[in-house]
């Protein structure tokens, strides 16, 4: 949690002896508030003018004996010590309704700025975690409206508090390989490495995507490649053995060993691939 302490943005002392009451029984929970005025956001250096500006109001326009609320958070995430833990409000609408539950701040207006941003949502909730942890607060989390008649906290950030003031996440990188099934990895793997390396199979040290399938279709190539080297060998052997001593010129045994290595070899290619795709 990003704490600012009073000291840190310069609070004035509040007034005894009503800015010292404590709390008189364990808090039920947190409640949130916003501003009810106009506001537009500002750089970080400026937050701390706008606590004492709270604070002033309230002081010296409202009459109370300090900022009324426990705590204040900027849109910048940072977490303001109003009264803090120990002192009891007076922001929650009377002596009762301040005395049973924390009231967390969000810098955040009816017009102007109204929505709060991902950082302020995460300091409210360390806010609320803080007031539950070390207050400590019970589980109870509501609006200032809750209880009250008021508009506040706001439409925006009371959906928030009713839907559980989870914790906002940071967008997720978006997944390179989303889409791509394993035989279209396997494919293009497949592909590189024959057109990087075709006399020679990777292995898992040099290409960790590398699947076992690769290496069965490698070895099947390869049975292919024999196959068809043994069946040309094989041709030539018998036409040479059909035309040698029959009286033939050497331009007719040459022609006729060329075309059984070629009827040969187209064989043995179409048995091979039929093969593979059934």
């Amino acid at each position: 949690m990003k704490l600012v302490s009073r000291s840190q943005w310069g609070a004035r002392d509040y007034r005894l002896p009503n800015g010292a009451t404590p709390y008189s029984r364990p808090r039920r929970g947190v409640k949130l508030h916003y501003l009810g005025t106009a506001y537009t956001d500002r750089a970080h250096d400026r937050c701390d003018d706008y606590v004492r500006q709270i604070q002033a109001q309230h002081m010296d326009g409202n009459g109370w004996s300090d900022i009324g609320y426990s705590f204040v958070v900027c849109t910048h995430g940072y977490v303001y010590e109003g009264r803090g833990l120990k002192r009891r409000n007076s922001a929650n609408g009377n002596t009762t309704l301040n005395d049973q539950d924390y009231a967390v701040l969000l810098m955040v207006g009816s017009s102007g700025l109204t929505k709060p941003t991902t950082a302020q949502l995460d300091g409210a909730r360390d806010a609320i975690e803080y007031c539950r942890k070390s207050g400590p607060a019970g589980t109870w989390l509501g609006g200032h409206r809750d209880g009250y008649a008021t508009s506040c906290p706001g439409d925006a950030v009371y959906a928030w508090v009713k839907a559980g003031a989870l914790r906002p996440t940071a967008p997720q990188e978006e997944d390179p390989m989303a889409g791509f099934t394993k035989q279209d990895i396997y494919d293009a793997v497949w592909k590189t490495d024959q057109v990087a390396a075709p006399d020679t199979a990777p292995d898992r040290k040099t290409n960790t995507n590398w699947q076992p399938q690769s290496y069965l279709k490698d070895i099947g190539n390869r049975v292919r490649s024999l196959t068809v080297t043994v069946a040309a060998q094989s041709a030539a052997i018998h036409a040479l053995a059909e035309k040698v001593g029959s009286g033939v010129d050497t331009d007719t045994v040459v022609a006729a060993v060329e075309k059984a290595i070629a009827d040969a070899v187209v064989k043995v290619d179409i048995d091979v691939t039929q093969n593979q795709e059934s």
